[in-house]
């Protein structure tokens, strides 16, 4: 059977700041605008987790969906929630949360759990209804 695509979307909420460290205030706004704000700004984020795989011929799935639920809860939305990513959530006290940044994270949470007849194929995330990153790492 070929392979197919099966995603699921969670969200959750948190807020961070992007600020490059050692630069100034002047420099900060200039590289990151409004998200440089010390004080931090919130977002209520989407995510999308795509694995790809043969649809099991007994089940006919190609992942429990409730499976993956628990996986990518446990991962990312238990740890990522309600949190401030640069003081709560490492690695963002060194890595600068951009969405790309917390994607790539995203992905190397998840990805271990997706190595056998199922890959994690894409992760995207929303940081607002029109902006989004989608990363398909190395798995």
């Amino acid at each position: 059977m070929e392979n197919m695509l099966i995603t699921r979307r969670v969200d959750f909420s948190a807020s961070h700041v992007c600020r490059k460290p050692g630069a100034s205030e002047e420099e900060n706004y200039a590289l990151y605008g409004p998200a440089a704000n010390p004080h931090g700004h919130g977002h209520n984020y989407v995510l999308e987790v795509t694995l790809e795989g043969a649809p099991d011929p007994v089940t006919g799935m190609v992942y429990d969906l409730k499976a993956l639920k628990e996986v990518v809860n446990r991962e990312v939305v238990d740890p990522l929630d309600h949190r401030f990513l640069n003081h709560e959530a490492p690695p963002f006290d060194r890595v600068i949360p951009t969405v790309e940044n917390v994607a790539i994270e995203i992905w190397r949470r998840l990805a271990p759990h997706f190595n056998g007849t199922v890959r994690l194929a894409n992760v995207r995330l929303y940081e607002t209804e029109d902006l989004f990153v989608d990363y398909a790492g190395r798995s």
